[in-house]
């Protein structure tokens, strides 16, 4: 992770996921890769607002959502040898990011976050 001009970009993303016997590994990587897109997107970005009961974001141009040039260059997903029966792996991937990144915020400025989307 590094400021840009203000702004989070994650370069590079490692995972590890234990679903038990991989049985079509692709699909598990990109289920990852998925999931941590759309926890970026949520960290970084995401946020409905309300003014008197209306949403304020009518369209995309109030609403940025992660675009794929927003994406680390490199995810890394690593698939743990299990004998446990095959679980899901719909959403494993969404829930870490955010704090993974509080974290490496905190140890890139000495300022924590409590607040989502992260703000530099």
């Amino acid at each position: 992770m590094r400021l840009v001009d203000g702004a989070i970009k994650v370069d590079r993303v490692t995972c590890a996921v234990d679903c038990g016997i991989a049985v079509n590994p692709d699909v598990i990587r990109a289920q990852m890769e998925g999931g941590i897109g759309f926890g970026l997107g949520a960290a970084l970005r995401n946020q409905i607002t309300l003014t008197n009961g209306r949403v304020d974001q009518r369209n995309f141009d109030g609403y940025q959502p992660l675009r794929i040039t927003d994406m680390p260059k490199r995810i890394d997903v690593h698939i743990v040898p299990s004998t446990n029966p095959p679980s899901g792996v719909g959403e494993p991937g969404v829930p870490p990011i955010a704090p993974a990144m509080a974290n490496a915020l905190f140890a890139l400025t000495g300022k924590p976050v409590r607040k989502l989307p992260f703000q530099a």
